[in-house]
């Protein structure tokens, strides 16, 4: 077993992650005026639950051929993000909000190409003609849909990032992003650097 495998163990983590999920689903985020959050984003159609019992602790060889500058592994079907530093000495696993839709859903390869603490926010061209209701910037902080911090993905408009609405995580919630809590964000942002490589499945 390598050394970031050591003392993992699926009981463990499920337990864990359930006892977060839970603080999440306690005490939601406040701050519920943000555009990307809401009844509006929900797929009412959809198994809205968390789906914490499907993580697993993933090998990186069967989806990147080196850990050159890390990789990042965004399960869609488990809605969980896994983290694989360049030297192996690190491996982090956490639940995410993934796209409410198909049409909204982007799979394949691309990379890490810039890093914000503290991101602002505007809507895309789609995203406008869907809610013209929606403001078309917004700042920093509580009622910011990319939360604390955001990893811009090299195709336009898709990110890795934060969010304020902790109802979001382990559902089919966004516009395209994936999302992390913002204390796991601030984590993936600490431990990426640009040209990470990134794969969604």
């Amino acid at each position: 077993m390598t050394d970031q495998y050591r003392g993992f163990s699926r009981r463990h983590f499920v337990g864990a992650a359930a006892a977060l999920g839970a603080a999440g689903l306690a005490a939601p985020a406040l701050a519920q005026n943000t555009p990307d959050a809401g009844l509006v984003q929900y797929d009412s159609e959809a198994d809205q639950r968390r789906n914490i019992s499907s993580f697993r602790a993933q090998d990186w060889r069967p989806y990147f051929t080196t850990l050159t500058n890390g990789a990042i592994l965004c399960d869609l079907t488990s809605r969980a993000v896994h983290y694989w530093s360049e030297d192996e000495s690190i491996y982090r696993l956490y639940p995410s909000s993934i796209p409410v839709s198909k049409d909204l859903t982007r799979k394949g390869r691309t990379e890490i190409i810039k890093k914000v603490e503290g991101p602002s926010w505007a809507p895309t061209p789609d995203m406008k003609k869907r809610n013209p209701e929606w403001p078309d910037f917004v700042p920093p902080g509580p009622d910011n849909p990319l939360g604390t911090h955001a990893l811009w993905f090299s195709w336009q408009y898709y990110r890795l990032h934060g969010t304020h609405d902790t109802r979001k995580i382990g559902r089919k919630s966004s516009n395209g992003c994936i999302g992390l809590y913002n204390e796991h964000i601030k984590e993936m942002y600490d431990l990426t650097k640009i040209g990470t490589q990134v794969l969604l499945i």
